[in-house]
């Protein structure tokens, strides 16, 4: 320790050691990324350690994000390890003022760990680790240049000048500028994700054998309702992955193998030239609250996964199927629900379109009943077959449900929670799913009052929500409406409030409103 006579001395330079250790950094981080764009963009410094803690998080803390940031939630921890990564950069900067050169070994050994972790991936390649060693290279060496230029001040405070320290900080806007032209740059030369994107666009769908009919009742057409069918652009994403992977269909394909008696492996054409079926399906995320939108309707177009694992002839004494995908996300699937009647597809279409690359493209999976979390794989790669007693999936292995069937679930659309309402009539209206079971009605309740039956639109499967609504002449004052639905097998929707954790969220949507 420096004597504490000598602290204030120290001081003047500390301001800058520390600006010009997070400079270096930035500069790192950028010439980072720019080498993944070059040789492998899922080995990104900033996707690699945000995928590693990810893969750490327990399932809590998953669901905090999401209950927090919704489908921001990849958004919000790339911020949130860039504000960590400046803050233990300022914290080196200090370091290598003062006890040299251990704040450069600080900001090396970051850089080595996202080569350790970028090799722990499930997608690791041979130069996977380079990007993240040149972030924490180059950050090491600039630092240690800039900060050296504030050293004589500690020695001899009368040979450090004004100008010197100015000129460690004019540097270091120059690096914090390289660093983010290099983060620019590594945006435009992300050749793969272009030409994967060329591909998908010019990429023609096969027509569907069979295709599930929309009736135009299906739609009440109530301003602010959700639509019958979500927009591509609107549907929810939540997955594990924090950089899209970027799949040639040229090169994608499905190994079906485990417990089978024929391990078969499928390419694109081969997927292709199959019977394509499109059916419309809803799904959601077992993290969805009650009243949330983690949730879409969908055209899909794809191949029943039943008739691919007929092929491979599972053995008697299978009971799942663990979905694997690109990334390294799996998904522990009951058999049943894959080979029963319901339309579990590999799907390859999306609304009319080839699949959006954040959803899936080329091939994804889309099972009807259950939660996306043990079903809803994308970017699939491989389909295990085997037993729930020997694998399970990313999710139930953090604490989550085995199974995950969807849960009974209604939600008010319109009018929205604290909405002010103009008194007379009105409309209450929303939508109501329990898939591949089926919504039979839905009642709601005004204030304290008797529950009402609301009208159902026509309902287009089992396997969709349905539309619901119901008149109301608003008088003046404060409301609170409730909504519950009922089942196609009699079951009515609990009024037990219970977190999406372990295994979907239960409870009535209730909202407030004010009527003027």
């Amino acid at each position: 320790m420096a004597p504490a006579s000598s602290r204030p001395r120290d001081l003047p330079a500390i301001i800058p050691a520390i600006v010009a250790s997070i400079a270096a950094t930035v500069l790192g981080a950028g010439l980072g990324e720019l080498v993944a764009a070059l040789i492998s963009p899922s080995a990104s410094p900033f996707a690699v350690i945000g995928g590693g803690m990810i893969d750490i998080a327990p399932a809590w803390a998953k669901d905090l994000a999401i209950s927090l940031f919704g489908t921001a939630d990849k958004t919000a921890l790339l911020v949130g390890i860039a504000v960590l990564l400046l803050a233990v950069a300022g914290a080196a900067g200090v370091v290598e003022r003062r006890r040299p050169p251990w704040g450069r070994v600080i900001l090396a050994a970051i850089g080595v760990i996202g080569a350790l972790v970028s090799l722990a991936r499930p997608d690791a390649a041979l130069l996977s680790p380079v990007p993240s060693l040149v972030a924490g290279v180059a950050a090491a060496v600039v630092a240690g240049l800039l900060i050296g230029r504030l050293r004589p001040a500690a020695v001899a405070p009368e040979a450090s000048t004004g100008p010197t320290r100015r000129g460690v900080l004019a540097l270091s806007g120059v690096a914090v500028l390289a660093g983010a032209l290099a983060a620019a740059g590594s945006v435009a030369l992300s050749s793969g994700a272009r030409a994967v994107s060329a591909v998908r666009a010019a990429l023609r769908l096969p027509t569907p054998t069979t295709t599930t009919a929309v009736p135009a009742t299906a739609d009440l057409g109530i301003d602010g309702l959700s639509p019958v069918i979500t927009p591509s652009s609107d549907f929810y994403r939540i997955d594990t992955a924090l950089v899209v992977p970027q799949i040639d269909p040229a090169t994608w394909s499905l190994r079906v193998h485990g417990l089978v008696e024929q391990e078969i492996v499928l390419r694109w054409d081969d997927l292709v030239a199959l019977p394509q079926k499109e059916t419309v399906a809803t799904l959601v995320c077992v993290s969805n609250e009650v009243g949330g939108d983690l949730i879409g309707n969908a055209r899909w177009l794809g191949v029943p996964i039943r008739d691919v694992l007929a092929r491979a002839k599972p053995t008697a004494e299978a009971d799942m199927v663990l979905s694997h995908s690109v990334d390294g996300f799996t998904a522990s699937s009951p058999l049943e629900a894959l080979t029963d009647d319901r339309d579990a597809l590999l799907a390859i279409g999306m609304n009319g379109e080839p699949l959006p690359l954040a959803h899936g493209f080329p091939v994804r999976m889309v099972v009807p009943g259950l939660y996306g979390y043990v079903s809803a794989t994308k970017w699939v790669s491989e389909l295990e077959v085997t037993r729930y007693d020997r694998a399970e999936g990313y999710w139930t292995s953090r604490g989550w449900s085995e199974r995950g069937p969807v849960k009974l679930q209604s939600r008010i659309d319109v009018p929205r929670a604290g909405a002010r309402v103009a008194a007379g009539d009105a409309v209450i209206a929303g939508v109501a799913w329990q898939t591949h079971v089926g919504v039979a009605g839905v009642e709601v309740q005004i204030d304290d009052g008797a529950w009402q039956p609301a009208r159902l639109a026509s309902a287009i499967s089992t396997d969709t929500w349905v539309q619901w609504s119901l008149p109301w002449t608003a008088t003046s004052g404060s409301h609170t409406v409730r909504c519950r639905a009922i089942s196609t097998t009699g079951e009515t929707q609990t009024p037990n409030r219970a977190l999406p954790a372990p295994d979907g969220a239960t409870g009535w949507d209730e909202i407030t409103i004010s009527v003027a």
